[in-house]
């Protein structure tokens, strides 16, 4: 019927529905962890049960951060199953000089919370000049909407390099053939490396931080529409020091005079 799949929302079935208590922990979750992106479950546990007062064991929590995509940053062996062993790819931006747009590209993904609810965010950014180049929300984690943004960004504009996660979206046999196809160079963070993926993590950081923490969306095109404004005012209005305040769509698109 022509209608994009991620774009589409329903509720889930009755029988697997989340209860209020347990969408209460996974926005706690998200909280902590946003926060203290180092903290593992453990510790994430003992604050919920201590502050929430929320009867709570490691292993559930361990299993709603996975739910949610979330992991600890922090060095540690690379437990990726066998299959997947072979997609991933070294990282390529150690001492590398970043200087022009469309050298290098982030993309990642984040848990989204909404008043009943939650959605997935996956995003493209240009590591240069901080301007996301595209993004698309989704209800589950399927790499389907993952696919069909790529392909979107890269019908417009192509990176010498793309960096991501070691996740599961990223180290496919899908995603490796899109970006061959393309001729673009995959770098991988290190598992579980806190500063390889650091611009990204940032913009995400501060995306909950201005938006999605100070709001109780109730559905999903109110979410879509606020995230869609504030990407639009974060790359055309609001300044960057680390790019001379300059907006990133100046430094992506050189619109270096009209900023003079």
């Amino acid at each position: 019927m022509g209608i994009n799949r991620s774009s589409i929302y329903r509720d889930p079935p009755k029988e697997k529905a989340i209860s209020d208590i347990d969408l209460l922990i996974m926005r706690r979750i998200d909280e902590i962890h946003t926060a203290h992106p180092t903290w593992g479950y453990r510790t994430i546990t003992k604050i919920i049960r201590r502050d929430d007062e929320i009867l709570v064991n490691r292993k559930k929590i361990r299993r709603m951060m996975r739910v949610m995509g979330i992991y600890t940053i922090y060095p540690k062996p690379n437990l990726s199953k066998r299959y997947h062993a072979q997609y991933i790819r070294p990282y390529l931006l150690r001492n590398l000089s970043i200087v022009r747009p469309d050298q290098v590209w982030g993309v990642d993904i984040t848990y989204i919370r909404m008043q009943k609810g939650f959605m997935y965010l996956f995003i493209i950014i240009d590591w240069h000049s901080r301007y996301i180049v595209d993004f698309e929300l989704s209800n589950t984690l399927e790499k389907s909407f993952v696919m069909e943004c790529l392909k979107r960004a890269l019908s417009k504009h192509k990176p010498e390099i793309i960096n991501s996660d070691q996740g599961s979206h990223f180290t496919n046999s899908d995603y490796i053939k899109l970006m061959e196809a393309a001729e673009v160079k995959i770098s991988m963070d290190g598992k579980g490396q806190a500063l390889d993926n650091v611009r990204t993590e940032r913009f995400f950081r501060t995306l909950k931080y201005d938006l999605i923490y100070i709001n109780e969306f109730e559905s999903p095109r109110e979410l879509r529409k606020a995230i869609n404004s504030y990407i639009h005012e974060y790359n055309t209005y609001r300044p960057h020091s680390s790019i001379g305040d300059l907006c990133p769509a100046q430094v992506y698109h050189g619109q270096f005079a009209q900023a003079a």
